[in-house]
């Protein structure tokens, strides 16, 4: 990643990353392709791949896993079980369908929020707070 010059350009450059994922999503649609299911053998090869952890974060997937798409189905990705990884539910619903530069910058910014976070820096107050909030409001709405 080239590192930009200011907090603007940095905030137009992820701006210019949701533009090309949302064309790429518009498109996808226009062409019409559907999800398909995994059968139980496609899912068994899959899970196997990782000898059964998640691809995003390596813990052990459990049961209630899900199939991951590497070339994200919303940009045209085959279904194939080559296009597949298994990961936990969550994983996959945080890593959703950015792209691989947009998720790269997310997880950077979390470690190093959190490191904010921990030293308890002026920055990582103010973000674990903001955090919490949105934590609280989002749990009220699941309930």
């Amino acid at each position: 990643m080239n590192v930009p010059d200011s907090p603007e350009q940095f905030a137009k450059m992820l701006r210019n990353l949701k533009k090309t994922r949302l064309k790429a999503k518009k498109a996808e649609k226009n062409m019409g392709l559907k999800r398909q299911s995994l059968s139980k053998l496609e899912r068994r090869q899959v899970l196997e791949k990782t000898d059964g952890r998640c691809h995003i974060c390596g813990g052990e997937v459990g049961e209630k896993w899900q199939a991951d798409h590497i070339s994200a189905h919303s940009a045209g990705g085959p279904h194939t079980t080559d296009n597949y990884l298994p990961a936990h539910p969550i994983c996959n619903n945080y890593r959703w369908d950015y792209l691989p530069e947009e998720f790269e910058i997310i997880l950077k910014l979390g470690v190093w929020a959190r490191t904010q976070i921990d030293r308890e820096t002026k920055v990582g107050i103010a973000c674990a707070s903001s955090f919490l909030k949105y934590e609280r409001s989002r749990g009220k709405r699941r309930k």
